[in-house]
């Protein structure tokens, strides 16, 4: 059995901040909506939701209220309340006491077109000139004349916006409407456009929209302090608003990149035949043997129960909810493998969890992990298999994201787009720890004052520094194996060499980072499964379901 591990912390990594941007509180359902509609054929539901968005700005000085920012996801038009009618024969959805901008919000009667769609690499512009469309974003820029506007809308489906022309001659309305919209749009509100795509006779871009019709959905009150403006903003800034750095150029289009990385990674592995598993994310097991857990408890930590016997931890945790330690996962690779044991070829991806002190970008409190896991494989099949998926998620992301890796070339890892190409089209390279590290050594001996770990022998846990040399300079800047890893620095899971040494372990390096995976081919002798697990201080009784599967095989 064979398995790889890859950490999808893509070019930015830090803590995540989240905040929830609208809340909906319906009614309560009286039983299961699905099962009343199976059941009695026809079921009606009457919630009533409020949608409102949490963002808010400085306080008012006078009221010493919070400005709510309705662009945001705002109260979407004003819904109010709705009633959904679902027959056997089919669903029927009917709107009622919808307040003016909900029905502004559908005006045109049209269905809303992606900018993707219009401005998309592959796009026409024969395909688009002419047709009316109906565009709805956010406002990135407006220039606004006496009579005529320029504001540059984006739905976030691409990296540039979209340019539309308003022209107060030509817009529904008159000057009246024109003057109006110019009091209320400014940068961040929420905007609906009706319009007709024509040619763009400016730069940047093949065409623009010709405004017949606009209406701003959610206006940004106070917008003067509006913290997104037309510049530069650092990281640090943005982290002190992470309910708006989604609306910024670098972290939409990390989002962008993600997602497509993300699909290119799912469709790798469904081509391949695997099956995607969810792992479960609360454990009781340390996959990685290192301790560093986050724990889950129930027990309240001011006044924790005391314990009544000398069984002392035991009896502490049968007042606890799961009567025992319990953690959040580390890795879904223990149970993967007892399912690739029956499915032959599976994968998990989700998120895992490492309670280790450090503040560098390398070690995350919460990432997502791909670990796929393969019966009948050795070593060699999974670096195959890591290899497959690692261009395959590449590839994905240069031919859905060509704009947003510009962006990053250009501003944050120049000669990001050359390294993607090796990635791409060169062959993968393979070297043996030993060999490496006698290559290092012979390195670092020409001028150790180059290097910050210049003590480098067999045993040493290799640092960035040293993955990268291997890769860029041995390796000539192509995606390079280091594999057969000293049994001492890996984990219990991971078969032992004949050399009594080395395991079958690998390290996949990349330019410009270092380790991006890491895999191994997994210990299948019980006996030397369970030496290796007393080695590591493991507790056998914990893994016995572990260790039955080599019973089982």
């Amino acid at each position: 059995m064979a398995a790889i591990a890859v950490a999808t912390a893509l070019l930015f990594a830090g803590p995540q901040a989240t905040l929830a941007m609208s809340t909906l509180r319906p009614q309560k359902f009286s039983g299961n909506l699905m099962r009343q509609i199976t059941r009695a054929g026809r079921a009606e539901v009457r919630p009533t939701a409020s949608l409102r968005a949490q963002a808010s700005y400085p306080t008012h000085p006078s009221t010493g209220s919070r400005r709510v920012n309705r662009g945001i996801g705002g109260r979407l038009g004003g819904l109010r309340r709705f009633s959904v009618r679902a027959e056997a024969a089919g669903v029927e959805a009917k709107v009622t006491e919808c307040e003016e901008a909900q029905k502004v919000f559908n005006s045109d009667g049209g269905k809303r077109t992606k900018i993707i769609e219009i401005l998309g690499g592959e796009t026409k512009v024969e395909d688009w000139e002419g047709k009316q469309v109906t565009v709805k974003g956010w406002i990135r820029t407006i220039r606004a004349q006496k009579q005529l506007a320029f504001v540059e809308v984006n739905d976030g489906s691409t990296f540039g916006g979209i340019q539309v022309v308003v022209n107060a001659d030509g817009l529904e309305g008159g000057q009246q409407k024109f003057d109006e919209l110019v009091s209320k749009a400014s940068t961040g509100a929420s905007v609906g456009v009706l319009g007709v795509v024509v040619k763009s006779p400016g730069k940047g871009q093949a065409l623009e929209i010709q405004c017949q019709d606009i209406r701003v959905i959610g206006e940004v009150y106070e917008n003067d302090k509006y913290p997104l403006q037309k510049k530069r903003h650092s990281l640090e800034f943005l982290r002190s608003i992470a309910h708006l750095r989604a609306r910024t150029n670098t972290f939409a289009a990390v989002a962008r990149v993600r997602a497509s990385l993300s699909q290119g990674i799912h469709s790798y592995f469904h081509a391949m035949g695997f099956k995607n598993l969810h792992s479960p994310i609360v454990t009781a097991s340390d996959c990685e043997g290192a301790g560093e857990m986050f724990r889950v408890t129930t027990l309240d930590p001011a006044s924790p129960p005391e314990s009544k016997n000398k069984s002392g931890e035991a009896e502490f945790y049968k007042q606890d909810f799961f009567d025992k330690p319990a953690f959040l996962t580390v890795s879904g690779q223990l149970s993967a493998e007892s399912y690739a044991c029956a499915l032959g070829d599976v994968y998990t991806f989700g998120p895992t969890f490492r309670a280790e002190n450090s503040q560098t970008s390398r070690h995350l409190a919460e990432f997502w992990m791909i670990e796929p896991e393969m019966a009948f494989a050795d070593i060699h099949d999974a670096m195959d298999n890591c290899e497959g998926m690692v261009r395959a998620a590449a590839k994905s992301a240069m031919d859905d994201c060509a704009e947003d890796l510009a962006f990053f070339g250009k501003f944050y890892e120049k000669g990001l787009q050359k390294r993607l190409d090796l990635i791409t089209n060169k062959p993968f390279k393979k070297i043996e720890y030993t060999k490496a590290v006698e290559l290092l050594k012979e390195e670092i001996a020409k001028d150790p004052s180059k290097w910050e770990y210049p003590e480098v022998k067999f045993g040493t846990d290799l640092a960035t520094e040293h993955e990268r040399w291997i890769c860029e300079k041995w390796g000539k800047g192509a995606a390079t194996f280091v594999y057969n890893y000293p049994r001492d620095i890996k984990a219990f899971y991971m078969r032992d060499n004949d050399d009594g040494k080395t395991v079958a372990a690998f390290d996949l390096l990349v330019p410009g980072v270092g380790e991006l995976a890491g895999g191994s081919q997994r210990e299948e002798r019980m006996d030397v499964l369970t030496k290796k697990m007393q080695e590591f201080d493991l507790i056998e009784q914990d893994y016995w379901w572990y260790i039955d599967l080599r019973k089982s095989t």
